[in-house]
Order: C-alpha cells, then structure tokens, then sequence
C-alpha cells in the first residue's frame, strides 16, 4: 500500500508552517522540482487539491521582529551597514517564498488555469535561491540571517488580502516586488563600490528574476479583470488604496517595470509626486 502523494496546495503548507529558514528554503525548492517533473510527464500528475494554510507561516526564533519604525537605521556605506542591508534582502527574499506558496494554497477555491501554479511555484523556487545568496553573502562577512532584528510588517499585505485574491496580486507583486526593481540598481552600486564581487552578482541574479514575477502579478491581475469583464487601472488603483498603507515612492525604474507589464499611469496616481504627463 502507498502512501497518496501530496497535492501542491498540502506541498504549499508544509512550506508555510516549516519554520527555519535552511529547512523551509531545501523544501520548497524540492517541491519545486516535483511539481516540475509532473508538469513535463517525468513524474505522476500532482493534483491542485486544497489545503488550510496558516494565517502567519512559521518563523525561527531569530530573527527578532520589530516595528519598522524600531528596526536600527545602519549607513550602507560602512561594513556594519552592508552587512545590515544583505540582512535585511535576506529577510524579504524569506518572505517572498512564503508569500509564493500562500498564494498557491491560499485560494484554490478560485479557478485558475495551471500555468498560474507554474508561475507562482517557479517563484518561490527562485526566492529561496535569493534567500540562500543572501546567507551566503553574510557567511562571507561573518554574519547570519538572524543576527540582527528584522521588519516584523511583511506579512501585513498577505493578512490584509486572505481573501482577495486580486489585492493580493495588486499589492505583492505589483507593488512591493516591484519596489525592488526600483531600489535594487542602487544596492549593485553600493556593493560595487565596496569590491563586494559575491554580493554585487548575487543581487544581479535577483534583479533579473524579478522581474519575472511582478510580470506574473501583471498578467494573472490582468486575466482576473479580462474574466470579470473589469477595467484593470481602475482595478488597480482602487485595490492599491484599499490595502496599501501610504503612497508608492519614485523614483520609479520605469524601464523594468515596462518590461514586466506595468505602464507608468497605473503606479504615479499613487506616488506622492505630481505624475508626469504620459502618466495621467
């Protein structure tokens, strides 16, 4: 007798509620693989299934999470500074790969075609290869990931949307992920000009696969709004002050964002500068 295979929403909670940090990046990225191999016929069909993700995923004792108004302000300019910025890219890269799979065990009461799944597990696949460069990176400084306290509001935009899955997408990919875009060619600099080679190109693979999932936020918000019949920017905006705290801020890499499908007048009606006039 064989014990039935697990279903990607069940392989999504193991995720979830795997606590450290090594542990739960290895596992999703096994899952990954397994969900790859039956999407290409070299293993059994892994059906969608359903699952009851917790509301928080679990987390390791370290690091501390505070307020971010508490979180220490380091120069990045100083060695204590990189290491406190690699720390904290750590820390939202952990996040993602949690944000990923919640998605995929969070609302398989939605019909979506697979390629969604495909989508979103290929993520988190990448997000805990992040993860692992940013530990790698703090070993090479003698640091860890959990040696310095952390943002404690990640997870906020995930509480804020368990049951919406377009402000989920809105708010996770197409505006924090994509916040990354804009901030991320700045660290490169920084650690460029430290002669921090290990760091400069870890966060280039970052910077490049990226993209690729606030693309996927675009194109899954935009099929959601396409099956519904609604207006995409409106959706957006509406969505955007429904479940962000604040307005987004420029400057905005209007390149990359492009590229991943976000034109520029559906992010600088919510920035907190006049948009430009093809923005409007």
């Amino acid at each position: 007798m064989t014990d039935t295979p697990m279903t990607l929403a069940e392989m999504a909670t193991e995720v979830l509620t795997t606590a450290d940090g090594a542990e739960k990046t290895a596992l999703s990225r096994r899952h990954a693989a397994a969900w790859r191999a039956a999407r290409t016929g070299d293993a059994p069909v892994i059906e969608i299934g359903h699952a009851a993700p917790p509301r928080h995923p679990n987390r390791p004792d370290k690091p501390e999470l505070l307020n971010p108004r508490e979180v220490p302000k380091r120069k990045p300019g100083s060695p204590q500074g990189r290491i406190a910025l690699l720390h904290a890219v750590a820390h939202i890269e952990l996040n993602a790969v949690d944000l990923h799979w919640d998605i995929i065990a969070r609302f398989t009461d939605v019909k979506m075609p697979l390629g969604f799944y495909d989508d979103w597990v290929k993520s988190a696949d990448e997000e805990s290869k992040h993860f692992n460069l940013m530990c790698d990176c703090l070993a090479a400084l003698g640091s860890h990931y959990g040696a310095l306290p952390a943002h404690a509001g990640m997870w906020r935009a995930a509480e804020d949307t368990t049951e919406d899955l377009m402000g989920r997408l809105a708010v996770v990919p197409m505006v924090l992920e994509a916040r990354g875009l804009d901030v991320t060619p700045g660290m490169i600099t920084l650690f460029r000009k430290a002669g921090l080679t290990q760091a400069v190109e870890a966060l280039e693979v970052i910077y490049a696969e990226e993209v690729a999932h606030v693309a996927y936020g675009a194109k899954w918000f935009n099929f959601l709004c396409g099956r519904d019949n609604l207006d995409p920017k409106a959706e957006f905006h509406g969505l955007v002050q429904k479940y962000f705290h604040g307005a987004l801020k420029p400057p905005f890499n209007e390149e990359k964002r492009a590229d991943a499908g976000l034109p520029p007048d559906f992010y600088w009606p919510l920035a907190d500068e006049e948009p430009p006039a093809y923005a409007r």
